[in-house]
């Protein structure tokens, strides 16, 4: 399993010797990890390494009953902390943690992010299911950014509510599915102040009230609902907008297909030039990228093979090992990842 030096555990064991970018060699496979090993990896500026998998990673069940047990629970606890805000305009702020905290305990012992959200992905996904990926993400996403435990807990607290002020938007315009008309856009725009309004009227956190607000801004002026750009918009707001939308990406439409998960990565990795934050957005891509490798894989050709190695040219056109075969998908044009299988 590759990861990333700053998920490294102590008791974790290297599957493959680890070289520097220089070629020097820094210790070999079996290597037992403890801080004086990840502290030399740091030195040598080595950012990934393969480890031996753990156990309950290797099972055929991604989710432990403990974390399939408080993902439910976060959904559920966010429903009734939407009906609250629904009818009286706030909601009690002990309850989010009741329902967050256990979770994010959880996630701190699950790594392998992609098959993570391959799996939830397989759910249908209500605004509750959204609005719990969004903070468990932006969690995972704080913690790759180098955050302490407790900012990593407040942004993923801040994604988790982010969409509250859907409560206060008519249930007719949150639900649909299909066309929205412009009134209807206007409206469900609204809901970013509304959430904040909401959080404030709940919480004494302001920041958390801003990222509600700030989720759907953007760096270059086009996002709302205030037309902020990079130098106004919070760095946790950075974040979840980050989480959010790829997570809205991945959902797709309904009555249409799901884009297979590299285009969209390439997608928010564009964004990161002028719409979303850069360091956010390559926190992502690189976490990901670097759990795709060793995950079996359907091409658009029908073959099923493995990846094995990320291009440093095109890192979304990945060397693809079918039987014998191996297919560089940044020569063979033609080639797409249409699936990654888990």
């Amino acid at each position: 399993m590759r990861i990333h030096v700053t998920d490294l555990q102590h008791g974790d064991m290297l599957k493959e010797d680890a070289f520097n970018p220089a070629g020097l060699h820094v210790l070999p496979r079996g290597t037992v990890i403890k801080t004086e090993e990840t502290d030399l990896l740091n030195r040598h500026k080595i950012d990934y390494v393969e480890i031996e998998p753990h156990h309950s990673e290797t099972a055929p069940d991604i989710l432990s009953a403990a974390m399939q047990s408080h993902i439910e629970l976060a959904i559920r606890g966010y429903q009734s902390i939407f009906l609250e805000a629904l009818t009286s305009g706030k909601f009690n702020e002990t309850t989010v943690d009741l329902q967050l905290e256990p979770l994010l305990r959880t996630v701190d012992e699950h790594r392998d992010v992609v098959s993570l959200l391959l799996v939830l992905e397989r759910e249908d996904v209500s605004l509750y299911n959204h609005s719990m990926q969004v903070g468990m993400l932006s969690y995972y996403m704080a913690t790759w950014l180098g955050y302490s435990k407790e900012e990593c807990y407040a942004i993923s607290k801040a994604g988790y509510l982010h969409d509250i002020g859907k409560s206060k938007i008519s249930p007719t315009i949150r639900n649909r599915t299909d066309y929205l008309t412009e009134y209807d856009m206007q409206e469900l725009r609204k809901h970013a102040k509304l959430g904040y309004d909401v959080i404030r009227n709940s919480m004494d956190d302001e920041t958390t009230s801003l990222v509600a607000w700030q989720h759907h801004e953007r760096e270059d002026g086009s996002g709302y609902p205030q037309g902020l750009t990079k130098a106004d918009i919070h760095p946790y707001s950075q974040i979840v907008a980050v989480a959010d939308t790829y997570l809205r990406l991945s959902e797709g439409k309904k009555g249409e297909p799901k884009r297979p998960l590299l285009d969209i990565l390439r997608e928010i990795n564009e964004m990161g030039f002028g719409k979303l934050n850069e360091k956010p957005v390559q926190a992502l891509v690189q976490h990901l990228m670097s759990n795709l490798i060793g995950k079996n894989v359907r091409l658009n050709s029908g073959e099923t093979g493995t990846i094995i190695l990320n291009n440093p040219s095109d890192i979304f056109k990945p060397l693809v090992r079918v039987g014998d075969q191996f297919h560089d998908l940044s020569r063979e044009r033609n080639l797409i990842v249409d699936e990654v299988f888990i």
